[in-house]
C-alpha cells in the first residue's frame, strides 16, 4: 500500500453533537468509485446496534441492482472490495494514532449471487457513530446517486443537518478529503481550475443532492484576495420524494417493488404489461439498465421514455 493512499484524521477531543462528529470514514481521504460507494452505503444500511462481534453481512447483488439501478458483475465487486479492504484509515488524537482496516474478511459464494462480510472489529465503532448521521430514507438516498463525489458530498453535509449551512472548508482540505489532491504532492492535483471543480464535481453533487434526497443544497466558494479559498454548503430540509425500500424487505420483493416504482415513472401501469415485465428476468434486467440510462442521459428520451422502453424490451 502506497503511504500516499492514506488520510490522517484528527479526532476532536472537544466534546461535539453526534450530527456533526468528526467521523473518520467521513473526514479521511479516500477515492472510493461509486461501485464502492454503492457496497458501503448498502453495508451502513445493515448495521444493527445489537450485532454481535463477528457479525457477518450478506449483501445480495440483485438488492443493491434493484436500489440503485446500476450493474455490477461479480469482477467488478471483487475488484471493489480488495481495493476497499486494503485501504488503511489513520485515526489520531492528543493520546493515540490508529491504523484501521475496512473488512476482517469477505466471502463470495458461488452461484448464489451475494457475498459476505465481516467487519474489522476496531473499525465497527467508527461505522455505527457514522450510520447516526443517517436515516433508513437518506441511506437508499445516498445508493440512488450516481456520482461519487455526490456520494461523499451528501455524506459530508449530512452532518450538518440540522444546520442551514456546513462550516467553511478550506479548498485543499475538501479536496484532500475527495480524493482530487495529495497532500505530500506526489500526485497531481485534479480539477485545478476552480470552472472545473464548479462542472466536474460541485454542480453535479448539487444537483444529484437537491433532486434526490431529503436535502437541498447549494455551493458558496470563499475568495481569500483575488482567489478562491473555501467552500461551504447550504442546507435546507425537503419532503422526500419517494418512501424507501425497506433494506430489510426480502430480495425478490425489494426487487418487484423497484421494478413497479420505475415503471410507473415511465408511465407504464397497463396490468398485463406490467405483469408480463415483472415475470421476465431479462425484462426486469433492461428495465434497470434503462432506467439508469435515462438518470445519467446516456439515453435521451424526452417525450416517451416508456414507449422507448416497451420497443427495446419487443412489446411494442
Amino acid at each position: 500500500m502506497k503511504p500516499e493512499d492514506t488520510a490522517v484524521v484528527v479526532v476532536e477531543p472537544a466534546p461535539v453533537p453526534v450530527v456533526r462528529q468528526h467521523n473518520a470514514i467521513t473526514q479521511a481521504r479516500y477515492d472510493y468509485t461509486a461501485c464502492q460507494l454503492d457496497i458501503f452505503f448498502y453495508l451502513l444500511s445493515r448495521l444493527r446496534r445489537d450485532d454481535t462481534a463477528d457479525q457477518e453481512y450478506t449483501i445480495y447483488v440483485k438488492d443493491v441492482e434493484a436500489l440503485t439501478g446500476r450493474q455490477w458483475n461479480y469482477q467488478q465487486l471483487r475488484e471493489a472490495t480488495a481495493d476497499m479492504g486494503s485501504r488503511m484509515f489513520e485515526v489520531e488524537n492528543e493520546r493515540t494514532y490508529q491504523q484501521l482496516w475496512m473488512f476482517q474478511r469477505v466471502e463470495y459464494i458461488k452461484g448464489k449471487g451475494c457475498l459476505q462480510i465481516q467487519l474489522a472489529a476496531p473499525i465497527r465503532p467508527f461505522l455505527f457513530n457514522l450510520k447516526e448521521n443517517f436515516t433508513s430514507y437518506q441511506l437508499h438516498s445516498a445508493l440512488k446517486l450516481s456520482s461519487k463525489y455526490a456520494k461523499r458530498i451528501y455524506q459530508l453535509v449530512s452532518q450538518w443537518k440540522d444546520k442551514t449551512s456546513t462550516r467553511t472548508y478550506p479548498l485543499d482540505e475538501f479536496k484532500q478529503m475527495l480524493h482530487l489532491k495529495d497532500p505530500k504532492g506526489k500526485e497531481p492535483e485534479l480539477f485545478q481550475n476552480i470552472s472545473q471543480l464548479k462542472a466536474r464535481v460541485l454542480d453535479i453533487a448539487v444537483r444529484q443532492v437537491s433532486e434526490h434526497t431529503d436535502l437541498k443544497i447549494d455551493y458558496e466558494l470563499v475568495k481569500k484576495g483575488r482567489a478562491y479559498d473555501a467552500v461551504r454548503f447550504t442546507i435546507a430540509r425537503q419532503q422526500p420524494q419517494q418512501l424507501p425500500i425497506p433494506f430489510e424487505q426480502p430480495s425478490e420483493d425489494a426487487r418487484a417493488n423497484a421494478a413497479r416504482q420505475s415503471l410507473e415513472t415511465l408511465g407504464i401501469t397497463q396490468p398485463q404489461l406490467v405483469a408480463t415485465i415483472l415475470g421476465d428476468p431479462k425484462h426486469l434486467d433492461q428495465l434497470f439498465k434503462f432506467t439508469y440510462q435515462l438518470k445519467t442521459d446516456k439515453v435521451k428520451a424526452t417525450k416517451n421514455p416508456g414507449g422507448l422502453f416497451l420497443k427495446i424490451c419487443g412489446l411494442r
